[in-house]
């Protein structure tokens, strides 16, 4: 295993949406070279989106929109925990990003007289921008990044961040996934953008990879800052989406309702009012599934055969290539037949939820000089605009603070002298690294890689899926911290099989992310995604905050709570609970409403305005 040292200005890790953008926006200011952006697999076909998208979930357009309004639905969206600072910079900024990629050659749907098509699609407001020929965007991105001049490094695997002895971001040890060699990275800033933590949850299917969200994305950049000390906040909420029964893709019941199409159950009356994804709904949409009235479908069938012809165009095109192969498979066509949906499998993401790393309205984490954007930092609901926006956001933080100066002169002896570090914290942390790596090629007849994987995540299934109670959460947190031994007796007999060992350990973190947050949360909270049997009820007075946890003093992961900032935007209080009133009125025919004996958090408390001041969005309260 051979170590290259390597010295630059800016490391962006990930080239999905979000990283192209942050390395495109740094390069503008940077000599070329500065600037480098590693991806495990290849900047043309990596992250979450991979080819493209069909469009845009949360379009802040004038003449639409406002920011103050976007701020508010994702406020209320979030059951009101958020910065809504950070949600509020994404709204400024978000239709300069469309301009912006309009004038790269992104094609967005628009009127006759050109101006774009915006859709209402959220409970509240019109924020869906469609995209239908945006299958090429990620072409579009990686010839903008080629055109500026940035330095990409394919097929490598970030496995650990640098730090320097006064705990600033040093740098990234990478992982040559085709060689097997070290790519050292020695950068005072470094930008994280590797998606997801999507291959947490088990698929129905049992497929290790048949994940709703792309399976690269491990959880990456959750255990990557969770090892290099930054915090991170909203593990307790996680993301189920709706998607189609048997197969890992969306129902888009979001891309069909501007067009008529709308959620069932199997009675064929609707029975939510939106389709817009939030905790709430999913909710809803499982007390039907479970209930009598379940399953659940997708209702197309009553829709004019040119709109179904336009719906086909933009899912098996764009959205999932495969979706128009599952359908002709079972012989089903949307003229004449329900599509049957399910829940999917439980993940954590900032994109489409509320759990990522903690990040301030400039991407800074808790960590100086490190940065991170896209569905693993915390700006709920953000999507892939709102990942794009940020890769420029943290790109001009780390800009400023290259230009400002960093206190303690420098982040490594690579920097000072050129030569690679032999003594010191760095010299340590690399040489930590490279050994745990060795050992695990060390083990050709280890544990396989799949089969801890596999364990691992039949155990999430097992203990964290929702509802929660606090019996399986504790079960879970047991069997995820004796994975951390079982891990070092994974083996690897290639780069590639080391590369998954890699992976593995950051699915093993999420998890024991994900169980400690929600054990410490003892209240139920954004519908589904954390709602506890034990603790049936929302409960403002003692879990109005945010749940952050971090690597403690002696290596343990602990949760704490943080007060959430002032609002920007205000709320009353029957705006703070508009997603709870989501659900249409029972009919005599329509059937029950909810299971029996099912419980939900209850309506607002009419004295709930907004959160309490705080002098400091970083204020720590007693547990």
């Amino acid at each position: 295993m051979e170590v290259r040292h390597t010295e630059v200005d800016v490391v962006v890790i990930g080239g999905g949406s979000a990283g192209s953008t942050a390395a495109i926006r740094a390069q503008r200011e940077l000599p070329v070279g500065r600037v480098l952006l590693l991806e495990k697999a290849h900047v043309k076909r990596s992250g979450a989106i991979a080819i493209g998208m069909d469009g845009l979930n949360n379009a802040v357009i004038p003449g639409h929109a406002t920011p103050e309004q976007y701020v508010k639905e994702i406020t209320m969206a979030n059951d009101g925990i958020v910065n809504q600072r950070a949600v509020m910079a994404y709204a400024e900024r978000s239709f300069e990003m469309i301009r912006q990629l309009d004038g790269w050659g992104v094609k967005f749907q628009k009127t006759q007289s050109g101006d774009f098509d915006v859709k209402k699609v959220h409970h509240n407001g019109s924020y869906v921008l469609p995209m239908p020929e945006g299958y090429d965007l990620k072409k579009i991105l990686t010839r903008t990044i080629r055109r500026a001049g940035v330095r990409v490094s394919n097929r490598v695997m970030a496995t650990r961040l640098l730090t320097a002895e006064d705990g600033r971001v040093a740098g990234v040890i990478g992982l040559d996934v085709r060689s097997g060699d070290l790519e050292i990275v020695h950068a005072p800033t470094v930008i994280r953008c590797c998606g997801a933590s999507g291959r947490l949850g088990l698929p129905a299917s049992g497929y290790l990879y048949g994940t709703y969200e792309n399976p690269a994305n491990a959880g990456d950049g959750y255990s990557l800052a969770y090892h290099a000390g930054a915090e991170l906040t909203g593990i307790e909420c996680f993301q189920i989406n709706p998607l189609i029964k048997d197969y890992n893709g969306p129902a888009c019941a979001y891309v069909t309702g501007p067009l008529g199409g709308h959620t069932v159950n199997a009675r064929g009356h609707r029975f939510i009012e939106s389709d817009y994804w939030s905790g709430q709904m999913m909710l809803e949409f499982y007390r039907e599934l479970h209930s009598e009235n379940g399953p659940v479908y997708l209702k197309l069938d009553h829709l004019a055969p040119e709109t179904l012809t336009e719906i086909e165009r933009v899912l098996h095109r764009t959205e999932r290539p495969s979706r128009g192969r599952f359908h002709a498979g079972r012989g089903h066509g949307y003229a004449s037949d329900l599509v049957e949906m399910h829940i999917s499998e439980i993940g954590l993401c900032s994109g489409h939820s509320g759990s990522g790393v903690w990040v301030n309205e400039k991407g800074e984490t808790t960590v100086a000089g490190l940065y991170a954007a896209g569905d693993m930092a915390c700006v709920p609901h953000n999507y892939l605009l709102g990942a794009m926006t940020y890769g420029e956001i943290c790109a001009e933080s780390a800009l400023r603070y290259l230009r400002d100066g960093r206190p303690g002169g420098g982040t490594s002896d690579a920097r000072a002298t050129g030569e690679p570090p032999t003594t010191g914290a760095l010299a340590e942390q690399i040489a930590l690294e490279r050994a745990r790596l060795v050992a695990a090629l060390g083990r050709p007849r280890g544990i396989p890689h799949h089969q801890f994987e596999y364990k691992v995540r039949r155990l999430v299934n097992d203990y964290l899926q929702p509802p929660k109670t606090a019996n399986r959460l504790r079960l879970g947190l047991e069997h995820f911290e004796r994975a951390l031994d079982e891990l070092n007796e994974v083996g690897a007999t290639s780069p590639h099989e080391l590369m998954r060992f890699v992976e593995a350990g950051f699915i093993r973190d999420s998890a024991e992310m994900a169980a400690r947050a929600s054990l410490f949360r003892t209240e139920s909270r954004w519908g589904l995604y954390h709602y506890r049997l034990d603790y049936p009820d929302l409960d403002d007075d003692a879990w109005f905050v945010h749940v952050n946890l971090r690597k403690a003093s002696d290596g343990r992961m602990e949760a704490f709570k943080r007060a959430v900032a002032p609002y920007v935007v205000s709320l009353d209080a029957g705006e703070r609970r508009s997603y709870y009133r989501i659900r249409v009125p029972a009919t005599a025919d329509s059937g029950a409403p909810v299971v029996a004996g099912a419980k939900g958090p209850p309506p607002a408390r009419p004295t709930e305005v907004r959160p309490a001041s705080s002098t400091s969005t970083h204020q720590e309260l007693p547990s």
